[in-house]
């Protein structure tokens, strides 16, 4: 199948684990010499169809290679977070994305055959998407490839193996095997997106460390019609499956996704036999049950990363850059997050907007967030997996005391879910000058909240961020805030960077918005192309505004 024509069908029920795309030669392979691309990414999963999309989005044009033909198959990353749903609305499918999955936002913990106690990751209202949807990855690939399939700026080139990597000063050439052989392709800037194994980083030399956890875990898909609410379960020594943990989650199709810790001397091939899977779905759902298997895996703990995520004109993004334990659904988040990290500022870099600098706050920006994703994703781990006698005997104090203490359930830890990271050390925020309350601190993402819209309609704060510019939040509709206004206008044209002012009312309507970003009429945010806050002010001044806008460029 042609990647158009899936684009042709969209809408259509349409089985993305069977798709098999078309090997099409290229004109580049014909050419006398290497073709020179402005940016080459390798690996057509989440991350590098994320980042395509992204890119082409900001008038870059795009070659995205992979060695395969086809979408993932099984669940892999299921839970996608508020962040990353508000990332794939910027991207042109968050609507598909949501009306396909399963929303959640509760999740229960159990201490045997016992809840111990619930929890709610979306507490308050005022949000325009949950908690956490449950999404197969396969929907999540198909949904970004048909996107893509509809930008005419991304080139997207099937059985397209990265077989070679040379850099050099001011561009990188890839030899790049086909099913026709192999042929050189020059790119100003390469994207390796290409997994936990990435042949890119192995090309370079290059290796990621962290430590591997003496553990597995089974996953089953098993497609079955039962009557649970989409809640997340996590138990901790059932008796269904004694001295281990287990995980339960629906997905779209009535397929739910169970986990079983199995141990570190399991055998990952035989525990994945049906023969093997079967009884121990049985134990959980009792002897009658009627279900189908689906898919399973074995998969075992590791939390490690590279170094440094660039290389010279080589960026890492998503599993090659980073891994960690799959609890708390920090693998495939964190990855889109790092693309849209990387998106802008490749854009800015391109189209000399921003200063070469720029590309090494993406890889000082992604590795702190990193360092917090596997900082949490250890300790869930440790917690999960007791490695000793005294820390079991810890753990299960700590979830008994919780059935009645709240103190004792800030202890359990089945995997603290993602959140994006706020990047307070980043070279890019300026420092508040005024004092302000709250969370919208600089290089915080910013938070949604209702807004009306233009013509009246109700809508949201971030949809008027559309992610192609910065973006000047204006509180207030006075004197005061007219004057911030023109400031932010004065310091946009006096820099030659585009700035998208959004003016939000400090009236009964907008009272969340209000409270959110702590705003007193004449309060100003700027917010950079992702969305992250990178300055804010009570009276902004020209001359303020341009040194934020500098500074967030780089150029400072």
């Amino acid at each position: 199948m042609q990647l158009n024509e899936l684009a042709s069908r969209k809408g259509e029920a349409v089985d993305y684990q069977k798709l098999a795309f078309d090997y099409v030669r290229h004109a580049d392979q014909d050419a006398a010499k290497p073709v020179r691309r402005p940016v080459v990414v390798v690996g057509a999963g989440p991350v590098g169809l994320a980042l395509a999309i992204d890119l082409a989005q900001r008038s870059v044009p795009v070659v995205l290679l992979d060695n395969d033909n086809t979408l993932s198959t099984g669940s892999r990353a299921i839970c996608f977070a508020k962040r990353t749903l508000e990332i794939f609305d910027r991207l042109g499918c968050g609507d598909r994305m949501v009306a396909k999955g399963v929303s959640w936002n509760v999740g229960k913990v159990f201490f045997k055959q016992e809840q111990v106690y619930s929890f709610d990751l979306l507490p308050e209202a005022g949000h325009s998407r949950p908690a956490f949807i449950n999404l197969q990855q396969y929907y999540v690939e198909g949904f970004l490839a048909e996107r893509a399939a509809e930008l005419p700026l991304i080139d997207l080139r099937w059985k397209n193996k990265v077989a070679g990597v040379v850099q050099h000063a001011d561009h990188v050439t890839l030899t790049v095997e086909t099913p026709d052989g192999p042929y050189l392709l020059e790119a100003d800037y390469v994207a390796a997106c290409d997994g936990g194994r990435s042949s890119v980083r192995q090309l370079l030399g290059l290796e990621s460390k962290g430590r591997q956890f003496k553990d597995r875990f089974l996953i089953a898909d098993v497609k079955m019609k039962m009557d649970r609410p989409a809640e997340r379960w996590f138990w901790f020594d059932p008796e269904f499956h004694p001295n281990q943990s287990v995980l339960l989650h629906m997905q779209p199709d009535n397929v739910w996704r169970i986990d079983f810790q199995i141990g570190w001397d399991a055998d990952p091939e035989e525990e994945k036999k049906p023969e093997k899977i079967i009884p121990r779905v049985k134990a959980l759902l009792g002897e009658d049950a009627q279900f189908e298997l689906e898919w399973a895996s074995v998969y075992t703990f590791s939390c490690l990363r590279m170094e440094k995520f660039r290389h010279g004109r080589v960026l890492f993004a998503g599993d090659s850059a980073h891994g960690v334990s799959p609890f708390g659904a920090r693998g495939a988040n964190s990855g889109v997050q790092d693309a849209e990290n990387l998106a802008w500022k490749l854009a800015a870099v391109l189209q000399r907007q921003a200063s070469d600098a720029l590309l090494d706050s993406y890889g000082q920006e992604r590795e702190y967030a990193a360092d917090e994703n596997i900082l949490n994703s250890t300790r869930a781990t440790d917690f999960i997996t007791p490695k000793s006698e005294v820390s079991k005997l810890f753990r299960d104090a700590v979830l008994e005391l919780s059935k009645s203490h709240a103190f004792a359930r800030r202890l359990v830890n089945s995997g603290r879910l993602s959140v994006p990271a706020t990047l307070h050390t980043s070279a890019l925020n300026t420092p508040d000058a005024q004092a302000f309350n709250g969370r919208m601190v600089p290089g915080a993402v910013a938070a949604d909240a209702p807004l009306v819209r233009k013509d009246g309609s109700p809508g949201w704060l971030l949809e008027r961020s559309s992610g192609e510019a910065f973006t000047a939040l204006v509180f207030g509709i006075d004197v005061k805030s007219d004057r911030a206004a023109r400031a932010v206008a004065e310091a946009s044209a006096a820099s030659h960077v585009p700035v998208t002012t959004v003016v939000v009312p400090l009236d009964d309507a907008h009272a969340l918005a209000a409270q959110r970003y702590d705003a007193e009429v004449g309060t100003v945010y700027l917010l950079r192309p992702d969305q992250h806050v990178c300055a804010r002010w009570r009276e902004p001044d020209v001359a303020g505004i341009r040194a934020a806008l500098d500074r967030a460029l780089a150029w400072a």
